[in-house]
């Protein structure tokens, strides 16, 4: 099963998702892909690794090249938080964004992940409703992200948006 997860900044989509992969059940494996860049991007991972521990999660960061990583094996549920994250990463990391071909190098990614567990829970960012003005590169984050939105809800089995901390149910059920 693969279910996406959308919402906006502390719209308490992450604490859903969450609860999600706790409740398919399983060995459950949380694919964290949030950088760090300093001593406080550090002390808030460390923060959030402990609280997965607590609810038996084991951690995997991985910041960009999931098409090309090697996915560990042996879990039921995979929770990546998140595709925003990811997304960014992959666009303004050192190596640089990769051209015309990122979107479907991610959903590859992704395919390859959801082929590696029963359930696959997929965050990402809703950043489409304040109506500012932006830069041409934060105008293609955007494009890119809300392609990768679209693919995806249109392959998942349940997409969700979050909004105040309440799950509102577009396709499927959980």
């Amino acid at each position: 099963m693969v279910i996406l997860i959308l919402g906006g900044s502390a719209s308490g989509k992450s604490a859903f998702a969450e609860s999600a992969a706790v409740k398919l059940g399983g060995r459950r494996l949380y694919a964290a892909t949030m950088q760090p860049f300093d001593s406080e991007c550090e002390a808030r991972i460390a923060r959030h690794r402990e609280m997965r521990r607590e609810k038996q999660f084991d951690t995997w960061e991985i910041y960009r090249g999931l098409r090309e990583a090697e996915i560990p094996a042996g879990y039921d549920t995979v929770l990546l938080e998140c595709l925003s994250n990811l997304l960014a990463n992959e666009m303004y990391g050192p190596e640089g964004w990769a051209g015309g071909n990122l979107v479907p190098r991610i959903l590859e990614g992704l395919s390859r992940l959801a082929g590696a567990a029963e359930n696959l829970v997929i965050v990402s960012n809703e950043v489409f409703a304040d109506g500012d003005r932006y830069d041409p590169e934060t105008l293609q984050y955007m494009e890119f992200l809300g392609e990768l939105n679209r693919r995806l809800a249109a392959r998942a089995d349940a997409v969700v948006e979050v909004v105040n901390g309440l799950p509102v149910f577009h396709k499927g059920v959980i």
